[in-house]
C-alpha cells in the first residue's frame, strides 16, 4: 500500500508531458553505382553508361543517361546468354510483358550478332526527394526481373530435388555481350576537364615534335656533303675498251706485209679484258682484281 501511495503521489505532482514533434523522414539516398570496367560499353543506343548497378550470369544492370539528361537503368545480356537463342527469347518475352511507359528503349531482337538490352524508367531528375529513389529502385527491380527470367533462377521447384543442380552451359561467359557504337563515343562523352587534358596533350606533342625537328636541323646543317659512292664493276669482272684506228705518220715506214703479200689491216673495234694498272715505277703491271676499286 505504501508503494502504491508513493507512485500515486508522484503521478499527481508530475508535470504534463509535452507533445512530441513529428519526426521528419529523411530522403532515401540513392546508392552509388560501381565504376565501369574496361570491357563495359561506354554507350548503348542513345544512353551513356555511368556505372554498374548489379550483375549475374545472365547480364548486367547499368546506370545510364541519354543525351537529354534523362536517367534510366539499362539491362544488358552477357556474351554467353546472348549466344543462346532460348535465353534471347526469354529476354524478349519479359521485356514485351513490361508496361509500355517503363520501357524507354531497346534494340531489335533480330540482331543476332549483338547482345540484347533494354532501358527502363522513367526516372525523374535527382532533386533529393524520395520519389526519385523510388523510381530508381522500381527500374532496378524490373531489370532484375528481366535478367532473372533469362537465368531462370526464380522458377519454382516442381517435385522433389534429385540429381545435380541445374546450370546453364554459358554461365562462365560473363563478359558483357557484343555491342555496336555509332556514332562513336568520342568526343561527345568528354567533360570539360577531359577536353582540357586532351588539348594540353596535343599541344605538348606538337611542341616536342617541333623541338626534335629544330635539334635535327642544328645537328645536320653544317655536315659535309657525302662523296659519291665507288663504281661497282660489271658482274663478269671485265671492262670493254674501244680502240680507235690511227694513221701512221709519213716516213715511219709501211706496215709489214702479211704472208699472203697484202699489208695487215689496222686493228679496229673493241677489246675485252681487265684494265691494266700502273705500278709505283710507272710501268704497267697486270691487272689485279683488287685494284679495280
Amino acid at each position: 500500500m505504501v508503494v502504491m501511495t508513493a507512485i500515486d503521489s508522484q503521478t499527481d505532482t508530475a508535470a504534463p508531458a509535452e507533445p512530441e514533434a513529428p519526426a521528419t523522414v529523411p530522403a532515401r539516398v540513392l546508392p552509388d553505382a560501381l565504376p565501369l570496367m574496361p570491357e563495359d560499353p561506354p554507350r548503348v543506343g542513345d544512353f551513356w553508361l555511368r556505372g554498374r548497378l548489379g550483375a549475374n550470369a545472365a547480364g548486367y544492370l547499368y546506370a545510364a543517361t541519354d543525351e537529354t539528361g534523362r536517367d534510366a537503368v539499362v539491362a544488358m545480356m552477357t556474351e554467353g546468354s546472348a549466344d543462346d537463342a532460348a535465353a534471347r527469347d526469354r529476354f524478349v518475352t519479359v521485356v514485351d510483358g513490361l508496361p509500355v511507359a517503363a520501357v524507354l528503349a531497346h534494340n531489335d531482337g533480330d540482331d543476332d550478332d549483338l547482345a540484347l538490352w533494354v532501358a527502363l524508367g522513367p526516372i525523374r531528375p535527382n532533386d533529393g526527394s524520395s520519389a526519385v529513389a523510388d523510381e530508381r529502385l522500381i527500374a532496378e527491380r524490373r531489370g532484375e526481373e528481366v535478367l532473372s527470367a533469362v537465368l531462370m533462377d526464380r522458377v519454382p521447384q516442381l517435385g522433389r530435388v534429385r540429381g545435380p543442380d541445374f546450370r546453364h552451359y554459358w554461365e562462365n561467359r560473363r563478359r558483357p555481350g557484343l555491342f555496336r557504337l555509332w556514332p562513336l563515343p568520342w568526343p561527345a562523352a568528354l567533360r570539360p576537364a577531359s577536353w582540357f587534358a586532351l588539348v594540353l596533350s596535343l599541344l605538348t606533342m606538337l611542341v616536342i615534335m617541333a623541338l626534335a625537328i629544330f635539334i635535327a636541323w642544328l645537328l645536320f646543317k653544317n655536315s659535309p656533303e657525302v662523296d659519291p659512292g665507288p663504281v661497282i664493276p660489271d658482274p663478269s669482272g671485265t671492262v670493254t675498251v674501244t680502240v680507235t684506228p690511227t694513221t701512221p705518220p709519213p716516213g715511219s715506214g709501211s706496215p709489214s706485209p702479211s704472208p699472203g703479200g697484202s699489208p695487215s689491216p689496222t686493228p679496229t673495234g673493241t677489246t675485252t679484258g681487265p684494265i691494266p694498272t700502273t705500278g709505283p715505277s710507272g710501268s704497267i703491271s697486270p691487272g689485279d682484281p683488287g685494284d679495280r676499286f
